[in-house]
C-alpha cells in the first residue's frame, strides 16, 4: 500500500480499473475500509477482502481484491502519521513472504515516505536496501546478489552502482568489485527477466569527459575501466567509462540495452526526463521480482483526484512480464 496518507491507495484503485480485464491479476495489501472509500469516490465496485492470493484471479475482473491490513491511526490524505509506519513496513514484509513462498508472483510497492518511517525506527535508506535485507532470509539463490536499483522509462534502462548517499561520498564508495557485482546483477536480470540473451551494457564515467585520460579525475583509469576489462574477460559485453553528458542522447541509445550509472541523479535524470509519468523502479539481484512506480507519495495532491496511475500501471505490467520471462528461463 505504501504510505496510506499518500496517493498509493488512490492510484491502486485507478490501476485496477485499467487492468481489470488485462489478465494481470493483483491484490492490494492495505486497509479494506480505505480501499472502499477510494472505490466509492471513483464509482467503482466495492473492493473484496481475500484471505489468500489465489482468490485475486477470480475477483479481479469484478472488484479490487484486498488482503486486509489494520492501520493504527485514522488516515488523513496528505497528512502522514508515524503511527501507521509499522503497518506500511509490515505490508512490504507480507508481500515478500508471499512471493518467497510461491503464493504470489511479484512484489509491486507503492511509494513510502522515508522520513516518516525513520521517525518510527526504520533503519534502512529506502525500499531497495530493506528488500535486500529481507532477501537474506532466502538461504541461497543461483544468481548474482543485489540489491541493485534499475530505473526504466522511455525505452531506457539504467542501473545504479551507488544509490541513496550524499554526493560527496560517492567517489569513495565506487570500487572495482562494486562495479563488477552491479554489472553482473544487471546482465543476469536482462537475460533472465527481460529475455535478452546477449545484453549490451554501457558504463558511465564519474568525472567530466570520463576523466579525459586522468586530466579531470583518476577514477576512470584506476577503478572504472579496470572493472570493465574484468567484466569483458567474464564474457559480459560492456563499454569502458563513457562521458555521461553524451551517453543518453537518442543516437547513443541505439548502441546498448542498458546503462550502468555510478550514482543516483546521474541515472535518474535521463529516465525521468524521457518519461516522467511512466517511469518505473526495479530492484535487481533479489530472489523475487520487485517493481514500483518511480515517483513519491504525492502528499500535496493526495485525496484531490489529481494522481495519475500511469507509473503504477507500468510497474504492474512490467512485473507480470518479468514473471513470465523468469519462469520461461527457469524452465528452459
Amino acid at each position: 500500500m505504501g504510505d496510506p496518507a499518500g496517493i498509493g491507495p488512490e492510484i491502486t484503485a485507478l490501476a485496477w480499473e485499467k487492468l481489470k480485464n488485462d489478465n494481470i491479476p493483483f491484490f492490494l495489501i492495505g486497509e479494506l475500509e480505505q480501499a472502499r472509500q477510494h472505490a466509492k469516490a471513483l464509482s467503482h465496485p466495492e473492493p473484496i477482502a481475500i484471505s489468500a492470493p489465489e482468490e485475486a484471479t477470480t475477483i479481479m475482473p469484478r472488484a479490487l481484491p484486498v488482503l486486509p491490513l489494520t492501520l493504527t491511526a485514522p488516515v488523513l490524505p496528505g497528512k502522514p502519521n508515524t503511527q501507521n509506519a509499522p503497518a506500511t513496513i509490515r505490508a512490504i514484509e507480507i508481500a515478500v513472504e508471499l512471493v518467497l513462498s510461491g503464493k504470489a508472483g511479484a512484489v509491486v510497492t507503492n511509494p513510502i515516505a522515508k522520513s516518516v518511517l525513520y521517525k518510527s525506527g526504520f533503519s534502512y535508506p529506502g525500499h531497495t536496501e530493506f528488500l535486500g535485507e529481507l532477501a537474506k532470509a532466502t538461504a541461497h539463490w543461483p544468481a548474482p546478489h543485489g540489491p541493485v536499483m534499475m530505473l526504466s522509462g522511455g525505452g531506457l534502462h539504467v542501473a545504479l552502482v551507488t544509490v541513496h548517499m550524499s554526493l560527496r561520498d560517492v567517489p569513495d564508495a565506487i570500487t572495482k568489485d562494486g562495479i563488477i557485482n552491479a554489472a553482473n546483477v544487471l546482465h543476469h536480470a536482462l537475460v533472465q527477466d527481460f529475455s535478452l540473451p546477449n545484453p549490451r551494457l554501457a558504463l558511465c564515467g564519474l568525472n567530466p569527459h570520463a576523466g579525459e585520460d586522468g586530466a579531470m579525475g583518476k577514477e576512470e583509469t584506476t577503478i572504472i575501466n579496470p572493472a570493465a576489462a574484468a567484466l569483458r574477460a567474464m564474457g559480459i559485453t560492456i563499454t569502458d567509462a563513457q562521458p555521461a553528458d553524451a551517453l543518453f542522447r537518442e543516437e547513443a541509445r541505439q548502441s546498448y540495452d542498458a546503462v550502468l550509472a555510478l550514482y543516483h541523479d546521474q541515472g535518474l535524470i535521463p529516465v525521468k526526463t524521457l518519461d516522467f509519468h511512466r517511469g518505473i523502479n526495479t530492484t535487481l539481484g533479489l530472489p523475487f521480482i520487485r517493481v514500483s512506480p518511480d515517483h513519491g507519495t504525492g502528499f500535496a495532491i493526495a485525496g484531490q483526484g489529481l494522481a495519475r496511475p500511469d507509473s503504477l500501471i507500468a510497474a504492474l505490467r512490467a512485473a507480470a512480464m518479468m514473471g513470465k520471462n523468469r519462469q520461461s528461463h527457469v524452465n528452459a
